[in-house]
């Protein structure tokens, strides 16, 4: 019986999902874990909490095979934990990039990436995050085959896994470990290991740890000889990777069966099995994968004798594994573990270093400052002597006027301080209460279940300037009756000012808005918005003052759908070419016109997308020349993106906004709406 590649099952999220995803990702539900983070990305306000999703993310599209989506989300959280110097998310999404780079075969660019989340993690203290990097950087060299140094990283992923008392980390470790003592053909340890990791997995209910150890489990048994049982325990594993949807465990018992048949004398079987796993392999675009299959497809046709196949199989394999396993890349792995261990150490000796010369400085300073005094001394004493009287006295003087300066400096040291306290205390008042401000704004804000419910397909790019915002985008569902049809209105405004000053007109304009569908029962778009402004120049603008908002109300009734515009223009993309459609050139409030609102009607179509979006996005400086984003490159960007689904627009336009504004601040508050009808 030929020896069985024990790279069965695997998961590389069980330390660092959250909520009620981390619980699913761990126990492998892919798909649902995806589905549910999406959704926790919309509604999570958290900066930091977006990071862990954006990496639980990329980590369940790399367990579905998904590698190119992995690495566009673990791209995406890298940006903003580095953006939130937030220090154990640029850690996590170092490792989650490496183990992309990993499962593409790319072993020295996932060191790359282990070594800066190592020196991160050991910066900061923080043991799970060395634990993992450590677990991830000894699967490199287990999958080069240098057992030594991948068992000395597992060992101390392990250690530290009891340390913490986290059974999770135990657990998968023990398993790692007992594949490297069945690779070196003990047996009996291997098994020990596999066993007391499948009790630790079924306690935790880790399900893809309890895969993986099955189908470890399984090799042994086959290499022993034992056949029942390790079909028994191998289809037990490939049974429940395939209710995890993890693609390469599939491929890899797959694999593993084919072999077992192939020994048995089974060919048909095995042939069957192993293309089986070929076709996964080739869909992931996984070079490691596809390399071990084609690997087990040529020892297959050897034995059948069809020595054609067997060869073109048998290059294939030769191909890949010496684009993967080629003498210059373990040279260059062996380089970058040399240089890391290099310059931790070159590091530590320059701090002694500086440490001996400070001391040496100090003590030649100390030594110089008293040298010249006593000589200044003793030349004093001898130029001077007949003053010592007169000097005693005008040194007492110098004390008294010294103390008595030195208690004023005190006094007014003691002053400073209480008055720094006081400004402290009053500036985290103030933010407090603006932070209290921005949870009631977000409370007035379109609701995500009633976005949900009445648009089939949307997302919504919102990014503040400041803690609360002018910009705002909201919602109304109006039931209908015997003379009228159920009514549901979207707003996205953009009010005078931002911060504190645009989020009191925000708040107004919402109670307007309230005002006139709600209690005054307006149903026609136009005719709201010309509530809103006789209501806005009655409270506001009495004394000429020009406040008020621009934006778009827009009215679906029986799939008709109505609008008005206050100088913002929506965006309509039908096959990839813009409908135009057209806005009052006037604001919401008092202006240079007084004409009536327009009612506008949007003929859609199957597929079409409409955008509503404020003056923000266009108008942030950035770029190489850092020029304004300008409404032009929005639009062109927004048509090479919207036949993409609302998740990955609001990814795009997010990411390019990222890259634009680069160092530059943020100018304005930014609000895109982008729905499918």
């Amino acid at each position: 019986m030929k020896k069985i590649l024990l790279l069965t099952v695997f998961n590389f999220s069980f330390l660092t999902l959250s909520c009620f995803a981390q619980n699913k990702n761990i126990n492998g539900k892919h798909s649902q874990a995806i589905d549910t983070l999406l959704s926790l990305l919309k509604t999570d306000k958290s900066d930091t909490s977006k990071v862990i999703h954006l990496n639980n993310l990329s980590r369940g599209y790399f367990n579905i095979g998904l590698y190119d989506t992995a690495k566009l989300y673990s791209n995406k959280a890298l940006q903003l934990a580095k953006m939130l110097n937030y220090k154990k998310g640029t850690c996590l999404s170092y490792n989650t990039i490496g183990l992309i780079y990993w499962g593409q075969g790319n072993f020295p660019k996932a060191l790359d990436y282990y070594f800066l989340a190592l020196k991160i993690a050991e910066e900061n203290k923080d043991k799970k995050g060395i634990a993992e990097t450590f677990g991830n950087m000894g699967f490199v060299y287990w999958s080069q085959r240098d057992y030594t140094k991948a068992m000395d990283y597992y060992l101390k992923a392990y250690k530290i896994g009891e340390e913490l008392g986290d059974k999770n980390i135990v657990g998968i470790y023990l398993s790692r470990i007992g594949m490297i003592y069945w690779e070196q053909v003990d047996y009996i340890t291997a098994l020990d290991c596999f066993f007391k990791s499948l009790k630790i997995a079924t306690e935790t209910g880790n399900e893809n740890l309890i895969a993986m150890d099955l189908g470890n489990i399984s090799s042994v048994y086959a290499q022993q000889g034992n056949i029942s049982k390790a079909l028994e325990y191998k289809f037990k594993a490939l049974e429940m990777q395939e209710k995890l949807g993890n693609k390469s465990g599939i491929a890899f018992n797959l694999v593993d069966i084919g072999s077992i048949y192939s020994g048995l004398k089974k060919y048909k079987e095995a042939e069957k099995y192993m293309l089986q796993a070929l076709a996964i392999d080739t869909a992931m675009g996984s070079l490691l994968w596809t390399q071990y299959t084609y690997s087990r497809l040529s020892d297959l046709y050897s034995e059948t004798g069809n020595y054609k196949k067997a060869l073109e199989s048998y290059k294939k394999a030769k191909i890949i594994s010496d684009t993967i396993f080629n003498q210059e890349k373990n040279k260059e792995i062996t380089r970058k573990e040399m240089n890391y261990e290099f310059d931790k150490k070159e590091a530590i000796t320059k701090v002694e270093n500086e440490k001996q010369q400070a001391v040496a400085e100090e003590k030649n300073r100390k030594q110089t400052i008293i040298s010249w005094s006593v000589a200044v001394g003793l030349f004093l004493v001898l130029v001077f002597a007949g003053f010592v009287f007169r000097s005693l006295r005008i040194t007492r003087k110098q004390k008294h006027i010294i103390e008595l300066q030195k208690n004023e400096v005190s006094q007014q040291k003691e002053i400073i301080e209480k008055q720094k306290q006081i400004v402290e205390e009053k500036q985290k008042e103030t933010v407090d209460s603006i932070n209290y401000a921005k949870s009631i704004q977000y409370t007035l804000l379109a609701n995500h279940d009633v976005l949900k419910q009445n648009l089939r397909e949307h997302f919504v790019l919102f990014q503040p300037k400041d803690i609360v915002s002018g910009d705002f985008y909201w919602a109304a569902s109006v039931k209908g009756n015997e003379n009228r049809s159920a009514r549901f209105y979207l707003a996205v405004c953009d009010s005078t000012g931002h911060g504190v000053p645009g989020a009191f007109m925000s708040l107004l304009n919402i109670s307007f808005l309230n005002e006139a569908i709600i209690e005054k029962n307006i149903e026609q778009p136009d005719k709201i918005l010309n509530y809103v402004r006789s209501r806005l120049i009655e409270s506001i603008s009495k004394d000429g003052a020009q406040d008020g908002m621009d934006g778009i109300l827009m009215c679906i009734e029986n799939e008709k759908i109505t609008y008005a515009a206050a100088n913002n223009v929506p965006l309509l993309v039908r096959e990839n070419a813009i409908i135009d459609l057209h806005a009052d050139k006037m604001p919401i409030g008092k202006g240079e016109k007084d004409m009536p609102f327009t009612l506008q009607t949007i003929d859609v179509q199957k597929g079409d997308t409409l955008y509503l979006y404020t003056d923000g996005y266009a108008d942030q400086f950035g770029g190489p020349k850092g020029k304004k984003f300008m409404y032009k490159q929005l639009d062109n960007l927004l048509i090479a993106t919207n036949q993409k689904s609302m998740e990955e627009q609001e990814l795009s336009l997010s990411l390019t906004l990222e890259q634009w504004k680069g160092n530059l601040e943020q100018v304005d508050d930014i609000l895109v709406v982008g729905i499918r009808v």
